[in-house]
């Protein structure tokens, strides 16, 4: 029989290995699903991860599609690290796209490049306003950060609903809820030609550094890490848990709202109701398979955009539902907490005793 048994100490083989074991098990869980709905594994698994990486304009879609993922994961792991449960970051990223749309809605033929700047502060700002209401009300009157962000998600979509249906809908848009489509002057600059690859990228990339910095070489990233991991030893060593509480969620709400401004001054173009694509519940994901790090989150972004590309792949060419990204989204989450056990214990084989004759 198999027992698990504690180590000593955490296994740092484990730590990085467990990511690679969880998404091997999801990759073979994934065929056994393509079987039992009577698809070609094969033709199932080159939807996921294959065809994202097959030509160049392929690569800059998979590319697109892991910048909002990856800022979004960046300012989560801001909150993990200080053992701040923000689980909203959809509803943040919903918001600053609302606040992006809104200074893109004030442009015309006449507005010069300045406009583009002010949309990505506006997200920023957004993001950060939505993200503070869960700060204040955890500061002000203990309340679980857990519950209200996630409540604030479904707030910030009907906010959304309102104006697109309401004071947004566009007059010559035929009835459909959605706004005008911005002016070009408002487009997100492209970073690759040929491609819709945008200048978020690049943000995203020096939000990596930026953050490695501040939690590894930075006394204030010291002390939000030790307000997560000890609290009692950072209120000894005099840190705020208070300031770390708003440092966290600030910076994780302007994160989503900047990935939300991106999103709709740059591939959308126009606010509808569809703004809400699961980013900010998959970033959750996202920052956990990347081990809270900020170069182990490029990666998993990059994973959890194959899983985007390839479920509307999986649909078009194979019929299969749109549901499942979601189902590859939660069979990675799931054998990821699964695999996590082996950070901190070992299996070990134990051969059975025989049984003893006339024992009861």
């Amino acid at each position: 029989m198999f027992k698990l048994e504690p180590r000593p100490q955490g296994s740092k083989f484990w730590t990085y290995g467990a990511p690679i074991l969880a998404l091997l098990i999801t990759v073979a869980v994934g065929m056994c699903l393509f079987v039992m709905l009577g698809k070609d594994p094969v033709r199932g698994l080159q939807a996921f991860f294959w065809e994202p990486i097959k030509t160049s304009y392929a690569l800059g879609e998979l590319v697109m599609k892991a910048t909002p993922l990856l800022l979004i994961a960046l300012g989560l792991s801001v909150c993990f690290r200080s053992n701040i449960w923000n689980i909203g970051a959809e509803g943040q990223f919903v918001i600053g796209a609302v606040t992006a749309g809104g200074v893109a809605l004030l442009a015309d033929q006449n507005t010069g490049p300045w406009i583009v700047p002010a949309i990505l502060l506006a997200g920023v700002l957004g993001g950060m306003f939505w993200a503070g209401i869960v700060a204040f009300l955890r500061d002000k009157f203990n309340a679980n950060e857990i519950l209200v962000s996630l409540m604030l998600v479904y707030i910030g979509t009907l906010v959304l609903g309102y104006l697109v249906y309401g004071p947004w809908k566009d007059p010559m848009g035929y009835n459909f809820p959605q706004s005008k489509t911005f002016e070009s002057v408002t487009q997100i600059p492209k970073l690759i030609a040929g491609t819709r690859v945008h200048i978020g990228t690049l943000l995203a990339l020096l939000g990596v550094v930026a953050l490695w910095i501040f939690l590894f070489r930075t006394k204030a990233g010291f002390a939000q890490q030790v307000g997560g991991i000890a609290p009692a030893a950072a209120r000894y060593a005099g840190f705020s848990s208070r300031r770390a509480l708003w440092t966290a969620l600030l910076i994780s709400g302007g994160a989503a709202g900047l990935a939300g401004a991106l999103e709709v001054a740059g591939p959308i173009g126009q606010l509808t109701p569809y703004v809400p694509a699961g980013y900010g519940f998959a970033a959750i994901i996202v920052a956990f398979v990347g081990r809270l790090h900020p170069v182990g989150m490029i990666f998993s972004a990059i994973l959890m955009s194959m899983f985007y590309i390839g479920g509307e792949l999986a649909q078009s060419r194979l019929g299969l539902p749109k549901s499942l990204t979601g189902v590859f989204q939660g069979l990675l989450l799931f054998t990821l907490l699964a695999c996590d056990t082996l950070i901190a214990y070992r299996v070990r084989w134990i051969a059975g005793k025989p049984a003893v004759k006339g024992a009861k």
